[in-house]
């Protein structure tokens, strides 16, 4: 864990794409949010594995949104009840569940769409966010930080040092 955490800290901070790291944040909360016993959670970490993002990110929020996702179980189901019995798509989600495999998406259980559909629409404006927070964290927050007598302070620690160490040692 302490290994993830060095390279998000390292990719924040570096000359990586930002659009790496807000692709990571954005697709670890589609997959934060998404049921794990459904087909759409495998595909897209499969799909991920082969993209250019930093897993740090990836992983980090991915397990903070897996935390939050509960508390929002509630509000998943009501937007998958809504979704699933639109009477324009009704038919549509009938002939569906009549092909094999469709079954193992799980798309007509109401939180598992419910979540994926939040989850699609919340992409693009917390990519937004995350490349806002990037830019804001690299160029304003890093440079006064690095100033002030509390993270000096927190240099000379132990542990801060160790992370430090493998920091440096990856470059």
């Amino acid at each position: 864990m302490l290994k993830f955490l060095v390279k998000l800290l390292k990719a924040l901070n570096s000359n990586s794409h930002p659009g790496e790291i807000a692709h990571a944040v954005c697709l670890g909360m589609l997959l934060g949010l998404l049921p794990k016993n459904n087909i759409f959670w495998y595909v897209i970490t499969v799909f991920v594995l082969f993209m250019r993002i930093n897993k740090g990110a990836l992983v980090l929020c991915t397990l903070g949104f897996s935390l939050l996702a509960p508390l929002f179980d509630s509000f998943f189901d009501s937007v998958g009840y809504w979704f699933l019995t639109l009477p324009s798509l009704e038919p549509t989600f009938a002939k569906l569940l009549d092909i094999p495999f469709v079954s193992f998406t799980k798309f007509n259980n109401t939180i598992a769409s419910g979540s994926l559909l939040c989850g699609l629409i919340l992409y693009i404006p917390l990519y937004i966010l995350a490349r806002l927070f990037i830019w804001l964290m690299r160029n304003k927050l890093v440079p006064i930080m690095r100033k002030t007598k509390v993270i000096i302070v927190l240099s000379k620690v132990p542990l801060v040092q160790k992370v430090s160490a493998l920091i440096a040692e990856d470059d």
